[in-house]
């Protein structure tokens, strides 16, 4: 099961040199001109989760395996990506493929490194994108609509009913406003198989300059406000930083974090942004040979869990043990944890909690 996060914005503003320090690679190219990113680099990065260390201690664990995400960097789009300026149409169709965008915005200033719309404004590069992206789901819904509409009338129930769930995303979009404000929570799965640019979350990635990376600016502190009005997500990286953490080893790295005054990572706030963004959750199995963790959708039930983890399980699932993570690191272990009536056996229709730890139960 695999999710991933487009990185996307103007050309200029970061995209890639994220994209190296998330992956710890120079796969893509950062350079000063537009356009450096031909085709979209790919990489998978660990999810960081302190609880896997903690599991792996008490099971005696020879292996900690965490979960990934994967990003893939795209280059930058630029006005008039919609009618293929640029090299915009190519760029649009690799942003259908991800499941959610991350879109980095410019938030400091360096005369050594030029802006394609010749100054600072994060609040303008966002609606330049967002304008793009909404301009082809408009031209793309329109061109789908007549013909959904004339099969409707002669009795196509299904073409009926998504001309009606079309009809809004389109008058929304005509108003400047992106697919997901129009889009009813029950009907996100139909909505999804449109594939449209704007119904995908987002999360604002402000990059910074060295100074500003404990503090945020004013350039921040307006794009976060513009994502929690959207219901949106906003995290303040320096991606100059993250590149120079990337490349530390890694005792070194929580010294040179320390001394610019952070917490931790930006990186590991946008994996963890980016997951939640998507609606993930992580369970875990615990065993000699392995700790590991596996992500599902919140929402899924124990016998999908179970498919995640091989097909027979799924298939042959009969029942999961499982302890809430707290209550595994109180029993400190499997053994305690049954001992104090903490260990369940839950069946096909139970709800998959974030840290559960599970062993299931399965014939084929």
């Amino acid at each position: 099961m695999g999710f991933n996060c487009g990185i996307v914005g103007l050309p200029n503003v970061g995209k890639s040199t994220l994209f190296n320090a998330l992956t710890a690679t120079a796969a893509a190219q950062a350079a000063n001109y537009p356009f450096c990113t031909i085709e979209p680099n790919v990489g998978r990065v660990a999810v960081p989760d302190p609880r896997l260390a903690a599991l792996a201690a008490i099971g005696k664990s020879a292996k900690i395996l965490p979960t990934s995400l994967e990003f893939v960097d795209i280059a930058g789009l630029v006005r008039g990506a919609s009618r293929g300026e640029g090299l915009g149409n190519q760029f649009l169709a690799h942003i259908r493929e991800v499941d959610a965008i991350i879109h980095v915005l410019r938030c400091f200033e360096d005369a050594d490194i030029t802006h394609v719309e010749g100054g600072i404004d994060p609040l303008r590069d966002a609606e330049i994108v967002e304008t793009e992206l909404m301009l082809a789901d408009l031209d793309s819904l329109e061109k789908r609509l007549p013909a959904l509409v004339k099969r409707g009338r002669g009795g196509d129930r299904e073409a009926a009913a998504q001309a009606a769930l079309i009809e809004p995303i389109i008058a929304a979009l005509q108003e400047g406003r992106p697919a997901r404000t129009a889009i009813p929570p029950a009907e996100a799965e139909a909505a999804r198989r449109l594939d449209l640019l704007t119904a995908k979350p987002v999360l604002y990635v402000c990059n910074v300059a060295e100074a500003d990376a404990a503090t945020g600016n004013d350039a921040t502190a307006a794009v976060t406000a513009r994502a929690a009005a959207e219901g949106a997500r906003a995290v303040v990286v320096s991606a100059a930083i993250e590149a120079e953490v990337s490349q530390l080893p890694e005792a070194d790295r929580r010294e040179f974090l320390d001394g610019l005054g952070l917490t931790d990572s930006g990186l590991d706030r946008v994996i963890r942004a980016g997951y939640g963004l998507l609606g993930l959750i992580t369970f875990f199995t615990v065993g000699p040979k392995e700790t590991r963790a596996w992500t599902i959708t919140a929402g899924t039930r124990a016998p999908q869990a179970a498919g995640a983890i091989h097909g027979d399980f799924e298939r042959g699932f009969i029942a999961a043990e499982t302890i809430g993570y707290d209550d595994y690191i109180a029993g400190k272990g499997e053994a305690g944890a049954r001992e104090a009536g903490k260990l369940r056996i839950e069946g096909r229709d139970y709800v998959v909690r974030d840290g559960d730890v599970m062993l299931f139960r399965f014939n084929v």
